[in-house]
């Protein structure tokens, strides 16, 4: 997988995907696994000079590789495509002169309180035994890139590390979230509340549980198909006119509310409560599982006290 989290960085890829020829020649290594420059060179009606051009692009992005076999009649350039995925992330640039801004692993939360079904695991393997609440202490639980349970909640204490005699203007937090379904189930909502040092910030329904047919582009290869994928990118904002999902209000509780500002502890919660009308859990994704590649993304916008 080519992983682009630029235009500028992608540049030379897009220049050489910027070619009809190009397109052709990946086209046909897909169909056909691997191929020989001459077998190209004849299906496409190229001299084996212009076609070494095409080739030599491709390989220098890191589309295809090339290797030399021995033939009858010499040695013979074999060419395959080497990705499978091409992953362009585009973010509008963030003015960082009054933000703080952070990332925390999904196992790194300084509290729990969970039901199974639930577990952990990092890029590599199971951390513990599936659907035994106690290796949610395990030390080992820092280094889970994926962790997800059916109900009670996870709190993370969010690095705050604003100058002193400033005040926080805004939250941000972006992370990977769906439900919990015993196996995957898209049809399986779950209403996942979130809270701020205690205070209710407002609950968000989870339509269901992604996988199947569908692997997560991040997910390990060892990962059973069978277990959650992918989730939904979630951005979830306080600031002084309340707190947002995406864009969309889902409370009036404000910054101002929270009184927050460079000496205050800030404790985050998700949780599935007891009284929800979709008891349907929560899976959290890290940087090696799912479709984007990260961890609980935090900033803190500030400003000096009045």
């Amino acid at each position: 997988m080519i992983h682009i989290t630029s235009l500028d960085e992608g540049l030379e890829l897009f220049k050489a995907l910027g070619s009809d020829v190009r397109i052709q020649i990946l086209n046909i290594l897909l169909e056909n696994g691997h191929m020989s420059m001459n077998q190209l060179a004849t299906q496409l009606n190229l001299s084996n000079g212009a076609l070494t051009g095409h080739i030599k692009k491709l390989e220098e992005c890191g589309l295809i590789s090339t290797s030399n076999e021995s033939a009858s009649h010499g040695n013979s350039k074999i060419c395959s495509v080497i990705q499978d995925k091409i992953v362009l992330e585009i973010e509008k640039p963030v003015d960082l002169s009054n933000v703080f801004a952070t990332s925390i692993k999904v196992g790194q939360f300084s509290s729990f309180n969970v039901c199974p079904t639930c577990g952990l695991a990092d890029s590599s393997s199971v951390i513990g035994e599936i659907d035994d609440a106690r290796y949610f202490s395990h030390p080992d639980r820092f280094n889970a890139d994926i962790i997800w349970f059916t109900k009670g909640y996870v709190e993370y204490t969010l690095p705050n590390l604003v100058p002193s005699n400033n005040e926080i203007t805004q939250i941000s937090i972006s992370f990977e979230i769906s439900s919990e379904a015993p196996g995957v189930d898209e049809n399986w909502p779950s209403d996942i509340s979130f809270y701020l040092n205690d205070k209710k910030l407002g609950m968000w329904t989870s339509p269901g549980d992604f996988g199947g047919d569908i692997l997560g582009m991040f997910t390990p290869d060892w990962w059973p198909q069978n277990w959650n994928q992918y989730g939904l990118l979630k951005l979830l904002v306080v600031n002084r006119h309340g707190t947002f999902i995406d864009g969309l209000k889902i409370s009036d509780l404000t910054i101002s509310d929270l009184a927050l500002d460079s000496s205050t502890p800030i404790n985050f919660r998700i949780a599935v409560d007891d009284d929800a009308e979709h008891v349907g859990g929560v899976t959290l994704f890290g940087k090696s599982f799912g479709n984007y590649g990260q961890d609980i993304k935090v900033s803190l916008s500030y400003m000096p006290k009045n």
